[in-house]
């Protein structure tokens, strides 16, 4: 029976965390008797001030289909996430959503369904935006626009963190193992057959949203900074049109002086231009820092996260891994026919073969230990 664990992670959601944890559990109970599957829903406390993992433990003790993990402190949702995925890749595959019931789990069975009966490896969850102002549409647009600009990766407007994963997807996300992650670029880097299910734009259902707009502000920087080197690329090619115009303002005003004589002094386009280049430079060495803070973070290599607590049994996990790791490697030798090593070597030509190697190495040997032998005599000498 396949097992689908459902990751969440929160922050101060004390006054939604009980409509996501009623909601979820109505959903996943009808659909994974339906479709014979196991479920769990794993929470992940991001360091929360209010009574928000309290409420969680609550419904561990009445639900044992409730794991959490408690952090230390608050480490931001990409470290959050990167818990989840790193703690689940036991099972058969994972679902991220929001704590706040903005990802509606009304959604679940149709992604679970694809990937039971397509064997989808990400099915994704865009969300479309009605009914959202028009001033935010066209800030989003420009927004996508600007960063598939610079980026590697395709990253669609309306497609967040609201998907699911199949294992193979959240072992390879689990690899990588960088300090600075943007989950939107990664999803899309590591690939494998993708379907979409496009839904309304959903309002909390309490509380207030933990994203201001200066933390939008710092993601989108992220997005761009995170996945290439483009922008260092951009002020190169950027510079080098400078110079170009430099060099011919500086040959058109040489060829007026020879004709016209010496003209006033130009206050306003020297202090125009004073202006411009020190805010290109400003620019300039502001996304190289990023690049360097980066580079200082990577080579730390500091954990992403602490845990404070879990109920997660991590030797059960180990054990599930292991044996999820031993099937998979029997499955390969099956279907590509791979003859274990006893019966290889048990064949006359072949044992032959091994023995007339093993005498080669135990000659290559002795003649080794003999020319060092040689060496220290000749020195003592």
């Amino acid at each position: 029976m396949s097992k689908v664990r459902m990751i969440i992670p929160c922050f101060n959601e004390e006054d939604v965390i009980n409509y996501t944890y009623k909601e979820l559990t109505k959903v996943l109970a009808k659909d994974s008797e339906l479709h014979h599957y196991d479920y769990d829903l794993l929470f992940i406390d991001d360091g929360s001030k209010d009574r928000t993992i309290d409420m969680i433990k609550d419904y561990s003790e009445q639900d044992e289909k409730v794991k959490y993990i408690s952090f230390s402190r608050n480490f931001g949702k990409e470290a959050a996430m990167f818990a989840g995925l790193e703690n689940s890749q036991d099972v058969d595959a994972v679902i991220i959503l929001d704590g706040d019931l903005q990802h509606p789990p009304e959604l679940i069975p149709q992604m679970i369904k694809k990937y039971l009966e397509d064997g989808t490896d990400q099915v994704i969850a865009k969300r479309n935006r009605d009914g959202e102002k028009a001033s935010r549409k066209l800030m989003t647009k420009c927004y996508y626009k600007l960063v598939n600009r610079f980026v590697d990766v395709p990253i669609e407007d309306g497609v967040g963190d609201f998907r699911l994963l199949s294992q193979r997807v959240v072992r390879s996300l689990a690899e990588l193992d960088e300090a600075q992650r943007f989950s939107k670029g990664l999803f899309s880097w590591v690939g494998y057959p993708t379907e979409t299910i496009e839904y309304k734009n959903q309002e909390r259902v309490a509380g207030d949203s933990k994203w201001s707009f200066f933390k939008l502000l710092d993601y989108g920087v992220d997005g761009v900074i995170s996945f290439n080197n483009k922008p260092l690329r951009t002020i190169m090619y950027f510079g080098m049109g400078i110079f170009g115009i430099s060099i011919l303002y500086l040959l058109v005003n040489f060829i007026l002086i020879l004709i016209n004589g010496v003209d006033s002094p130009g206050y306003f386009t020297t202090i125009f231009a004073v202006l411009f280049l020190g805010s290109i430079q400003l620019i300039s060495i502001g996304i190289i820092g990023e690049y360097i803070g980066r580079i200082y973070y990577e080579v730390k290599n500091r954990p992403k996260y602490l845990k404070q607590e879990t109920n997660l049994n991590e030797e059960d996990s180990n054990r599930r891994k292991v044996a999820s790791i031993k099937s998979s490697n029997r499955d390969y030798r099956d279907n590509h026919k791979v003859e274990p090593l006893h019966h290889a070597i048990s064949k006359p030509d072949e044992q032959v073969s091994y023995h007339a190697n093993r005498n080669d190495r135990e000659e290559l040997e002795k003649e080794e230990k003999a020319n060092q032998a040689r060496r220290i005599k000749e020195m003592n000498l």
